[in-house]
């Protein structure tokens, strides 16, 4: 008998789709009004305004033409996935990210496993400061290679990547894009409650990357040999390359934090940087132009999951059925008692984060009911925002609604059921960790 196998990924993508406008039938259609925040310059819901408005059923060609807008309302995103990927696939062409893994392997020889919390570190800071997701997608690629001469599986090389930038943009005391947003629309202080974030964030991090090491020690295989560039340096302008490479980073946090940059703005860093990067790595011009091509070229499928990710999105709006959604789960929330209703804003809003898989589309869309809720009940409106930081953010490791995990897994060739076999148990882990920073947070009466 054949073994089942999941759906491929836009099999998936696309039956959720169709799943969705098969809802605007089912459900019906209704609304929250909805006004421009001047704080968080973005359009949120009013509370207390839900109502019924007209049905709005999508049919099969109204679905179907919801793929190429969700490309579309994705651009901004897939145009940074492709300019990344190229800028990355110019440093890999001059040789210094091979360089550099052969240098680190020489390093770790016989103590390989502790690649994992080396690599992971970086990646939960970026997660932490600026919520990495798509640019993780280009480095993938290396990441593999890395992964391959100790010999772990394409499954290890997207865990201590992205895995540790969502779990640290889940539990980040200062994500702008997460509780940054949410701090806001709740009306606290930014970096409030930073501390107790801190410490729980430090103890979610130690239970992935443990996760992660046991994980590749158990499926470790053969290491890879490879005829790879003399190990002992990287040469001079090898140096130059990677420090321009982390001069990149160093503006790209600086532009999000202080001068509220855009996908825009981060897509022409990275074009800059790969420019800047051929030239010095002596490719030319032309070389650096077919390196940017072959970078296209690998991209365009996860670009692709990232559009039709969207499409959901868009066919939920377009049937007017996703206030409804909203609406319908977190009523009953009302009715329970402190603690419960807490942690049933987590459980709400991880359920959210399906149609919704943008955590800061979800924060204007769920903390401007929430708040109101939590305040009649007597919760702190720092409760409220942990419970949608847990919620959200930690449904990044596993929704499949998410072109960005979606593209990720795609770009390491790691199939979506073996990623789930690996990360649930780790997710539960992590949830119940959030519970438990719930729990001591209304217990100590965090503000």
């Amino acid at each position: 008998m054949p073994k089942s196998r999941f759906p491929h990924a836009l099999t998936l993508l696309t039956g959720c789709v169709l799943l969705a406008a098969v809802l605007s039938y089912a459900l019906p259609a209704g609304e929250y009004d909805r006004v421009d925040d001047a704080v968080t310059g973005r359009t949120v819901v009013v509370a207390g305004t839900f109502h019924e408005v007209e049905p709005s059923p999508v049919n099969l060609f109204q679905a179907m033409v919801s793929i190429p807008r969700g490309m579309l309302e994705s651009g901004d995103i897939i145009f940074l996935v492709f300019l990344i990927g190229g800028a990355f696939t110019v440093v890999d062409q001059t040789g210094t990210l091979r360089r550099l893994v052969s240098w680190l392997v020489a390093r770790l020889h016989g103590r390989g496993v502790l690649v994992i919390p080396i690599v992971a570190v970086p990646f939960a800071i970026a997660g932490a400061l600026e919520n990495m997701k798509e640019e993780i997608i280009a480095l993938v690629p290396v990441l593999l290679i890395l992964t391959r001469r100790f010999g772990f599986t394409p499954l290890v090389a997207v865990a201590m990547s992205a895995g540790t930038a969502f779990v640290s943009a889940s539990f980040s005391p200062i994500n702008p894009f997460q509780v940054g947003i949410a701090q806001k629309l709740a009306e606290l202080s930014p970096l409030s409650g930073g501390m107790y974030r801190l410490a729980f964030l430090v103890l979610a991090l130690g239970v992935w990357i443990w996760g992660t090491m046991r994980y590749a020690e158990r499926t470790r295989g053969a290491p890879e040999e490879a005829a790879l560039d003399d190990p002992r340096t990287i040469g001079g302008r090898g140096g130059i390359i990677l420090g321009a490479v982390l001069a990149t980073f160093v503006i790209l946090v600086y532009g999000l934090l202080k001068l509220s940059w855009h996908f825009e703005h981060m897509s022409g860093l990275f074009f800059i940087m790969g420019v800047a990067v051929g030239l010095i790595g002596g490719l030319r011009v032309t070389g650096t132009a077919e390196a940017y091509m072959k970078g296209f070229t690998a991209m365009a499928y996860p670009a692709l999951l990232i559009g039709f990710a969207r499409a959901i999105f868009v066919v939920l709006q377009d049937g007017r059925i996703l206030d409804t959604i909203l609406h319908g789960m977190f009523t009953p929330i009302a009715g329970l008692p402190l603690v419960a209703s807490a942690i049933g804003m987590v459980g709400t809003q991880a359920l959210v984060h399906v149609p919704v898989p943008s955590v800061s589309g979800q924060a204007v869309l769920t903390m401007p009911v929430l708040v109101p809720l939590s305040d009649l009940l007597g919760m702190s409106r720092q409760v409220t925002v942990l419970a949608y930081q847990y919620g959200a953010g930690l449904c990044d490791l596993l929704t499949p609604t998410s072109g960005a995990l979606l593209a990720l897994l795609a770009a390491g060739r790691v199939r979506y059921d073996e990623w789930f076999r690996f990360a649930f148990p780790l997710y539960l882990a992590l949830m119940l960790l959030g519970v438990l920073s719930i729990v001591v947070a209304i217990a100590i009466g965090l503000e």
